[in-house]
Order: C-alpha cells, then structure tokens, then sequence
C-alpha cells in the first residue's frame, strides 16, 4: 500500500493527521510547509524562527490563518492537542510539543545539532534540512536516534539522499558502484565571499551567505561528503574533481584511470561541472558478458560501466517524503552507515590570530572535503565547527585550519556531540551500531 492511503488509514485510526513540527522558516522551511499543506495525513502544527512573523507567514502563505503564538507552553499544547497550529521563537519549545517529528531547515550547524538532540531526547523522529549538521555529527546522533527507539535521518530531495537512491538501486541489482555524485551548476570559485555576491544574492532572493557558500564550494563538499558516509564510498581525491562533462559521458569520465577515466580508484564520490546540474548521477560496472549485451540493447551504453541519472532534484518539495517511512515504518532514508568523509576548512584570505571565523558561506573560509582518515591524520577542523572560532596564530589563504590554528567554542553543543563522537569512532567500527555506555536503550 501506498504512503498516501496509509497516511489516511493513520489519520482514520487516529483521528489526527501525523503532526510536525518544522525549525526555520526561510525559503527552504516555506516550500516546505507550502508541500506538507497538500498531502492529507500530514500537517505542519508547529514552526519555530527567531522571527516569529517569518515563522507565521509561511504558514498564511500555506493556507493557514489562525496561528497562535506566545511562550506559554501549556497554553499552546492545548493548541496543537485541539488540532490547531502554533507559531514560535524558541526552537526548544517546539521540540516539547505534541509533535510526531521535527523538521530542522536552518542550515546552521549548532541549531541543528540542538534540535536534533532535543527531539531524540523528547522521544520524537528528527529530520534534517540541514547536511551541515550531518556531515559534522550525523554519525553520533543516528546512534543516539537508534538506542532511543526514533529515527534520525536526512530528507528527501537533496542531493545526497538523491544519489543514495540510486546507488541503492545499482546495488540491489548486484552492479558494482563506481562513482556516485551530483553536478553543480555554479560556478567554483572558493575565495568568493558574501559582500562579493551580495548583489546577485539580491538578484535571486537569497542570503549572500548562502550564495556564497555554493558558489564557494562549500555545499559541494558537505552534500558529497555526507553521500560518502551514507552509502560507505570513499572520496575521490583532496577537494574532487568537479569535472566539465555531460550526461552521456558519465560513465566514460568516471572511471578509473586504468579504463580510460579520471578515477585512481572505484568506490568514490566525486562531482561533475556541466549540463549534469541540477541532476545526480552512479556509474556502476559489470563483468558480466550477458548483462553487458542487455544493457547494451536496452541503449544504455556498451559497457562495461553505465550510467544512471536523475536529472533533478526537488529539495523541500520532496522533503515531506521522508516523513511517512519514520513515523509510519521507522525508517531512515538516509544516514551516515560509516564515517569515510570529512569537511574540512580552507582559507579564503590571509587571517590573523584573533580573527573569528564566521561560519560556512562567510568571508573566512570555504569547505574542502577529505577522507576522514586522512582528515584526522592532519587534525583538520571540521567546517561544522568553525563558526564563532578564534585564530591563535596568523595564517595563509588556501591554509587548511587544523586543531592547533583556532580555539574553538567547546561549549557548544556541536563541539561537545563531536567530542563524544570522535571517542566513539576511535574504540568502535564506524558502521556498528551498538549500546552507547551509560545509556540504555528505549
């Protein structure tokens, strides 16, 4: 049976529609609750902004025109016990409502660490809008979703969890993955900055930061390094090759160097420049005679490596779909099963000591991905980490931070689930899932 008909058989049983709650109502959050408001069985009964008018206006947008507000907690449960639907500033607040699962859509690591700390606390599913955060401490927090009997996961309709489909597809059918990846249709300049782009930010309504986060390669980095943990592939190379290609040649670029290809090895991610964008992509491979002449005769090359591509991706439009297999199944779409990939930080100028780094899409520093052995080898700092982090000593553009550059804000919330994640990485396999000492399981 369909997700549709059994969100409504849920809702007839019931007699509510799955209820949920979303952090952060930007362009990302609005689309979101827009989709969420035309599927029966499901509602957005809760959103959370610093700017509360934000947070309201999504939902009016939506279709929704009575929204209480306020912080009073036991009033506004009252609210979302009697169908209705609230509006708030206190992302805390939100995740102790009577929701069935949250939505976190700020993009900012540390919110996003909070929430989904909170929700699995609080005994409900976690999704997340919000890679910057997974690709940091995605890891830990799966463990933590799974001893406390919830799900955490990514949602559907970013690339990454695009990719995994297909790479799940290819390895359901026994072909062997060579590449999984997206392309990215802006251009890679990484020492671009937010004041640089404010004007095209303008332009296409959007936060400079945001702009220049894509625009320096930053979201290319997190997106493919959470795809690498997700579905236990390695990393290309320091940075991937983000190589100009079309479609049709996927599979002839993406190949290891031995056949004729840019890869020194199968098993990777990387990303293509190009008419691929906005699209994701797995080249696969086979050995054998039989299925290399079907596949052939189904034009889909003459092998040995093929090529399957979607050549979109919906973003919030496609997020709501992760909701039912959680609530309905308690499954996860996608979540990290090992830690290969780490996102690490490149200068964009020459900073001094005392300086602060201003997070991810700012004008300090831009993502560069690397095998998370490797990373750890070079004690490179994870980009999730950096916002708000001081310099200790003076360095040059292009300078990878490690531990021994920046003083980091430990009491963070992010800082300390990576503290605990990394302790846990070091004495377990990184795709056990296992007791976590000292906590029992749900």
């Amino acid at each position: 049976m369909a997700y549709r008909e059994r969100l409504l058989d849920r809702q007839s049983s019931t007699g509510r529609p799955v209820r949920v709650g979303l952090v952060g109502a930007g362009q990302m959050g609005r689309g979101f609750v827009a989709q969420v408001r035309r599927i029966a069985g499901m509602e957005v009964v809760a959103v959370a902004d610093l700017d509360v008018q934000r947070a309201t206006g999504a939902l009016k947008a939506a279709g929704v025109e009575n929204v209480a507000t306020g912080d009073d907690y036991d009033r506004l449960r009252g609210v979302v016990d009697e169908g209705g639907t609230v509006a708030v500033n206190d992302p805390t607040l939100l995740t102790a409502l009577p929701v069935d699962m949250v939505i976190d859509a700020t993009g900012v690591p540390e919110i996003g660490a909070q929430i989904a700390l909170n929700s699995i606390l609080a005994g409900k599913h976690v999704g997340l809008l919000n890679v910057e955060t997974d690709i940091t401490v995605g890891w830990l927090l799966s463990r933590l979703a799974a001893r406390a009997g919830v799900v955490y996961t990514l949602c559907r309709g970013d690339e990454p969890a695009e990719a995994l489909k297909l790479v799940e597809f290819a390895r359901d059918l026994a072909f062997d993955v060579v590449c999984a990846g997206k392309g990215k249709n802006n251009p890679l300049r990484p020492h671009d900055t937010p004041s640089m782009l404010t004007d095209e930010a303008n332009s296409k309504r959007m936060n400079p930061k945001m702009l220049a986060s894509f625009v320096d390669g930053s979201k290319a980095m997190i997106e493919m390094a959470a795809l690498a943990n997700a579905a236990d592939l390695g990393v290309a190379k320091r940075g991937l090759s983000g190589y100009e290609t079309t479609v049709p040649q996927l599979h002839d670029v993406f190949k290891p160097a031995a056949d004729g290809g840019i890869l020194d090895r199968s098993g990777v991610v990387d990303f293509a420049t190009g008419p691929v964008a906005p699209g994701v992509f797995v080249v696969v491979h086979s050995d054998d005679a039989t299925v290399v002449e079907e596949m052939d005769y189904l034009k889909m090359g003459s092998g040995p490596y093929f090529s399957f591509y979607r050549p979109y991706h919906l973003a919030s439009i496609e997020a709501p779909l992760s909701i039912p297999p959680a609530v309905l199944d308690g499954a996860t779409d996608i979540a990290p099963a090992a830690w290969r990939a780490e996102v690490a930080a490149g200068t964009k100028r020459a900073l001094k000591a005392g300086e602060v780094v201003d997070g991810i899409g700012g004008e300090c520093v831009y993502g560069m991905i690397e095998s998370a052995e490797v990373a750890k080898d070079e004690r490179l700092v994870p980009l999730g980490l950096l916002a708000g982090a001081r310099l200790t000593r003076d360095v040059d553009v292009d300078h990878l931070l490690t531990y021994d550059d920046v003083e980091l804000d430990t009491s963070t919330t992010i800082c300390q689930l990576r503290a605990l994640q990394d302790q846990l990485l070091a004495t377990e396999p990184p795709g056990t899932v296992g007791p976590i000492p000292g906590i029992p399981k749900a």
